[in-house]
């Protein structure tokens, strides 16, 4: 039978969208991630978000019947670990959080679509030992778990979007200035192209085939 065509996109203050003060937006602002993921898809899918600011995968987990499962959606986008991993949670124990979300989609009759946690950006760590070590290890953290929902994934032969790739810098594995606005959350054109990379697996899914 086909699934539904809704999309929840589900997580925390990245799927939310926030965006610390800037320069250019000194009291701050939301970049609604769901809204660009909805222009891509177009009439094929209505797109719902569910993130909120500061939230753990355990918190994640407690809503995730309420705010997800009872409304029955056929995708659902899963970002979450960055608040984990800033409270230097184990990567194993993120992951068995996540694991929970990805196996009550799929007993539900949905499919969840993982996405890895992106990079953290710290300017002028290349100054001190000390600051090159506190980097590499944050970023060491995030490889880790975004190799454990990658594995995941692949065991279950659904496609994962590799979101700690396409918006990290390729020298250094810190989040690339463009994508960065606050060394945690996205830009605007950070938040565009996690939309654009989720779409990009939902799109073949929502052309009409029916699905097992």
């Amino acid at each position: 039978m086909a699934r539904s065509t809704l999309v929840i996109c589900f997580g925390d203050s990245l799927t939310a969208g926030f965006q610390s003060p800037s320069r250019e937006h000194p009291t701050g602002e939301d970049a609604p991630y769901g809204q660009f993921l909805q222009d891509h898809l177009g009439t094929t899918a209505q797109v719902h978000t569910s993130g909120i600011c500061g939230e753990l995968t355990g918190e994640m987990v407690l809503r995730f019947r309420r705010d997800v499962l009872e409304h029955k959606p056929g995708y659902v986008p899963i970002l979450g670990g960055t608040n984990d991993l800033g409270w230097n949670a184990a990567p194993t124990e993120i992951m068995r959080n996540l694991v929970k979300m990805y196996e009550q989609t799929l007993a539900a009759g949905g499919l969840p679509v993982p996405v890895t946690v992106p990079s953290i950006r710290v300017e002028d760590t290349q100054d001190s030992c000390e600051g090159r070590e506190w980097i590499a290890g944050h970023v060491a953290r995030r490889n880790e778990l975004n190799q454990l929902i990658q594995r995941y994934a692949m065991s279950k032969a659904i496609a994962c979007v590799d979101l700690f790739t396409a918006t990290a810098d390729p020298d250094s594995g810190q989040l690339a200035q463009v994508y960065s606005n606050d060394g945690i959350h996205l830009t605007t054109a950070g938040y565009r192209l996690f939309a654009e990379r989720v779409a990009l697996v939902l799109k073949p899914l929502l052309s009409g085939r029916l699905e097992s």
